[in-house]
C-alpha cells in the first residue's frame, strides 16, 4: 500500500490548489468562496519515483456554529488519523491567526511527521514575512507558492524522505462504480452505508457533496472503486458556480467509469432529471443499474413494486434490459443487493463471445427471421463478430447493409440479450458489407 499524506489548515489558504498540483487534474474545486471543499479528497501523486496518496481536507474552523464546520473539523481528525505524513497549510498574506495556532495544537500532539508549509510567498518580501510562523512550535518551515509551484519541490523532497517505506503492491485497475442522481437523493448515505464509516458529509441540505471522490470497496468477496458524485441539478437550477463545477464533476465521473449507479429518490419518481442521468449514462455506454431509494417511506399495497417498476421501464423505452433495485439506505434493506447487482452487470459489460459461438446462435435466427425486403432486393447476411471494444458491441457482415433498418437492429438487439444476457449495458449492433 502506498503512503498516505494529509493537507490540513483553515480555509481558504490555498490546500486545494496545492492539491491540484500535485494530482496534476482539476480534481478539488477552487473557489475565492472560503469553505469550498467540504469532503475529504483523495488523489495519486508521485515524486522522486515515490507514490503516494494525497488527502485534501475541508479547512479547519473551530468553535463555528455552521452544519459543515463542525463536520469539516471531524473530517479533519479522520484525515489526521489515517495519513503517515501531514502537511499543515499557512497564509502569509494574513500571518498566524488564532486558528492556526488551534490547528497547530492539535498537530503538536500527533505523533506523525508535521512540515509546515507557509503558501502565497512569491516575493522576497513576503519571504521575510514567513519567520513570524515559527512561532506556532513546529520548527522548520517551508515557503511555497501553490499557484505558480515555486518551492513545493523541497517541500516534497523532504515530505517523501519522511514517508515510510512502501509496502508495495501490484494494483490491478480495478472496475470504477460512480454513484449518480439528482441532489439529496441519499448518494453519500448509500456508500456510508456501504463502507460502513462516515466518509462522506450527510445533511438535510441539498448539494452537501460537491466533489466527485473515490472511495476503494474491498469486502464480500468484491473489490472496486465506489465513487460518490455531487448531485446533478437541471441547468435552470444551478446558481452558484460552484454548482456548475459539481455537475460538470459528475458529467466526467459518469464518463470514467465502468458502471452507473443511478440513485433515486422512490417519492419523487423517475423524473426528467433522473432521466436525463440515465441517459447521459446510456449514450456513456456505461453500464446501468438503477437504486430506487427511500422506498421504506412509500404507501405500499400487493402490487406496488410491479406498477412502480412498469411505470419505470416505460419511461425508459426502448432502453429497457436494465436491473431495478429498490432499497433503503436508512434501513439498509437490499444495499448489498444493489452491489451485487453492480458486479454483475460489470462482468455484463466485459462479457466476451467466440465468433463460432455468436454464429451458431445467430445465423439459424437470422435465416428463419430476415430483415424485409427492401425495393424486391434480400439482404443476405453472412457472417458475425463481437469487436474488440471495451464495452459490447457486434457486426453483422451482409450484401445490402443500407437496407437494414432500425426495427431490425433492435430485435437483433434483444435476441443479442436473450441468448447471452447483457442485462444493464446498453449493445450495439452494426451491419458491413462483407
Amino acid at each position: 500500500m502506498s503512503s498516505i499524506v494529509a493537507i490540513v489548515g483553515r480555509p481558504n489558504v490555498g490546500k486545494s490548489t496545492f492539491f491540484n498540483r500535485l494530482i496534476q487534474r482539476r480534481e478539488a474545486i477552487v473557489d475565492s468562496v472560503s469553505g469550498v471543499t467540504r469532503d475529504r479528497h483523495y488523489g495519486k501523486t508521485d515524486w522522486n519515483g515515490r507514490n503516494f496518496s494525497v488527502i485534501d481536507t475541508g479547512g479547519y474552523v473551530l468553535g463555528s456554529d455552521d452544519v459543515f464546520e463542525a463536520e469539516i473539523d471531524k473530517q479533519v481528525e479522520l484525515a489526521i488519523g489515517e495519513a503517515d505524513a501531514i502537511i499543515f497549510m499557512v497564509d502569509v498574506e494574513t500571518g498566524v491567526t488564532a486558528m492556526d495556532e488551534d490547528v497547530a495544537q492539535l498537530l503538536r500532539k500527533v505523533n506523525k511527521p508535521v512540515f509546515l508549509a507557509v503558501n502565497k510567498v512569491d516575493n522576497s518580501k513576503r519571504l521575510e514575512n514567513a519567520v513570524e510562523f515559527y512561532s506556532l512550535g513546529l520548527g522548520e518551515y517551508f515557503p511555497i507558492a501553490s499557484t505558480s509551484g515555486s518551492g513545493t519541490g523541497e517541500l516534497l523532497d523532504a515530505l517523501v524522505e519522511a514517508l515510510p517505506e512502501d509496502t508495495y503492491q501490484e494494483e490491478a485497475e480495478l472496475p470504477r462504480f460512480a454513484v449518480v442522481g439528482r441532489p439529496n437523493a441519499g448518494k453519500s448515505s448509500f456508500i456510508n452505508a456501504l463502507i460502513g464509516e462516515d466518509r462522506y458529509i450527510v445533511t438535510d441540505v441539498a448539494g452537501t457533496t460537491r466533489d466527485a471522490i473515490d472511495t476503494r470497496y474491498n469486502r464480500f468477496g468484491f473489490e472496486f472503486n465506489l465513487v460518490d458524485t455531487a448531485g446533478i441539478r437541471k441547468k435552470s437550477k444551478v446558481k452558484e458556480d460552484l454548482e456548475f463545477y459539481s455537475v460538470m464533476r459528475s458529467v466526467r465521473a459518469i464518463e470514467h467509469c465502468d458502471v452507473c449507479l443511478v440513485v433515486m429518490d422512490a417519492t419523487r419518481g423517475f423524473d426528467g432529471q433522473v432521466q436525463n442521468i440515465f441517459w447521459l449514462a446510456q449514450r456513456n455506454r456505461k453500464g446501468i443499474v438503477l437504486l430506487v431509494n427511500k422506498w421504506d417511506l412509500l404507501e405500499k399495497e400487493t402490487n406496488t413494486m410491479k406498477e412502480y417498476e412498469a411505470n419505470i421501464r416505460r419511461e425508459m423505452e426502448p432502453f429497457t434490459d436494465v436491473p431495478i433495485v429498490f432499497m433503503s439506505v436508512l434501513t439498509k434493506q437490499r444495499i448489498f443487493k444493489a452491489i451485487e447487482t453492480a458486479v454483475e452487470v460489470y462482468n455484463n459489460r466485459s462479457k466476451k463471445i467466440k465468433t463460432s459461438e455468436l454464429n451458431e446462435e445467430m445465423l439459424p435466427l437470422i435465416e428463419a427471421y430476415p430483415p424485409p425486403a427492401y425495393k424486391g432486393k434480400y439482404v443476405k447476411i453472412k457472417f458475425c463478430m463481437q469487436l474488440p471494444t471495451p464495452q459490447p458491441q457486434f457486426a453483422f457482415f451482409c450484401n445490402l447493409p443500407q437496407y437494414v433498418k432500425d426495427p431490425y437492429k433492435r430485435f437483433i438487439e434483444n435476441k443479442l440479450r436473450e441468448k447471452f444476457d447483457f442485462s444493464g449495458v446498453p449493445v450495439s449492433v452494426y451491419f458491413r458489407k462483407k
